[in-house]
């Protein structure tokens, strides 16, 4: 067939005005979207705000070991004091109640007791022995010299005299122990005195009872205990492994039940320098300053002591997933084009270190990006 000029020029402007009505009712070409690559997450500025995403910049760390250990919670012995009484007898008055404060001298009960009036009679008999044993001394002595005595008289007299001044100075010590100085000699009470300044804590006798004397010969009981709860110790036991660790010094921190949500910061003040026989373990004693006084004598607690300090990069144990039998951590990498970069990375840290600071061996370095909260919602983004 043969088609005129004309009718092959009208056809290819049929053609291609046909093509071009084609092309607009299909509509504009879509942009491709952009995916992120293997091993990162994109997320928009208000996406990391929702997800409450925290980054840190990775630094040097003061990151140390831990020892752990159980404790018992103690007074501090040199602001304690434990008061017996010297004197049997029977408890007339309690002067000072639980939790009242106390000075040095203060009274806290009165004891009637005989043995007040038996340290002061046998203090003064023996002062009259003395005199009478002394004239004794003069007149054989007397009579010696003038050729009228034997000199075995005399020195008779003189083992007595000295024997006379012993008893004197016996009767008077042990009225120095009994505290005379605190008693009524007519009356025949005793007062009794606080040793040290402190609080009343424990308080174990009433009006009326019998108590017994530390000098009487029997077993005398603890009737009050003074001290302060400002500032306590904490004892606990070391393995002979860990004993050359522990520095005097050094940090430590304990918890008890009493406050599971709470931890108090203290120091190591002394290791003891031998081991129980029986334990085969070191005693170490901490010290706490406790001015809210929570923690109580008795109390057991949890202990942990810094050991092994040292400056290196590490990283917060949060910041740590374990990812299909790998550690990894996720970095930020930066922003564009209206999205915040996470990319995840395997590293290896040391996590047996006691420390909430994990060292890093390899994987990181300084000053990058880590994400410390919300890393584990990045990483179901994978």
């Amino acid at each position: 067939m043969h088609l005129r000029a004309g009718t092959v020029a009208t056809l290819l402007t049929a053609l291609s005005a046909g093509s071009v009505a084609c092309h607009r009712s299909q509509g504009p070409a879509e942009v491709p979207q952009l995916q992120p690559p293997d091993g990162e997450v994109w997320l928009t500025p208000q996406q990391v705000i929702d997800a409450k995403i925290e980054v840190q910049p990775i630094q040097a760390r003061d990151v140390d070991d831990t020892i752990l250990t159980a404790g018992t919670i103690t007074l501090d012995d040199l602001r304690t004091g434990h008061v017996f009484s010297p004197v049997t007898g029977r408890v007339i008055t309690i002067l000072a109640g639980l939790g009242q404060r106390v000075t040095t001298g203060a009274p806290l009960a009165v004891i009637e007791s005989p043995d007040i009036g038996n340290a002061v009679s046998d203090v003064h008999k023996a002062q009259a022995d003395l005199i009478a044993a002394d004239h004794d001394v003069k007149r054989k002595k007397a009579l010696y010299e003038a050729k009228a005595g034997p000199l075995a008289d005399l020195e008779a007299a003189n083992d007595t005299y000295r024997r006379a001044q012993a008893e004197l100075e016996r009767a008077s010590k042990k009225e120095e122990l009994l505290r005379v100085a605190n008693a009524n000699t007519v009356t025949q009470q005793y007062t009794l005195p606080a040793p040290v300044d402190g609080e009343v804590l424990l308080r174990n006798i009433n009006p009326g009872v019998e108590v017994q004397g530390q000098y009487s010969g029997g077993a005398s009981v603890e009737l009050f205990t003074i001290g302060e709860l400002d500032k306590v110790w904490v004892l606990g036991e070391l393995y002979e492994m860990d004993i050359a660790r522990v520095k005097k010094g050094a940090p430590a921190t304990v918890r008890v039940v009493a406050y599971p949500g709470k931890v108090f910061n203290g120091t190591v003040d002394w290791v003891s320098g031998a081991l129980d026989p029986n334990t085969r373990t070191a005693k170490v004693r901490c010290t706490f300053d406790n001015p809210d006084k929570l923690l109580r004598p008795m109390m057991y607690a949890s202990v942990q002591i810094s050991v092994d300090q040292e400056k290196t990069l590490a990283i917060p144990r949060n910041a740590l997933l374990r990812l299909d039998q790998t550690t990894a951590v996720f970095l930020e990498t930066g922003e564009g084009d209206g999205h915040v970069a996470f990319r995840k990375v395997v590293i290896n840290v040391d996590e047996g270190e006691g420390s909430p600071w994990l060292v890093v061996r390899n994987g990181l370095s300084t000053g990058q990006k880590l994400v410390v909260n919300g890393a584990i919602l990045l990483s179901q983004n994978l």
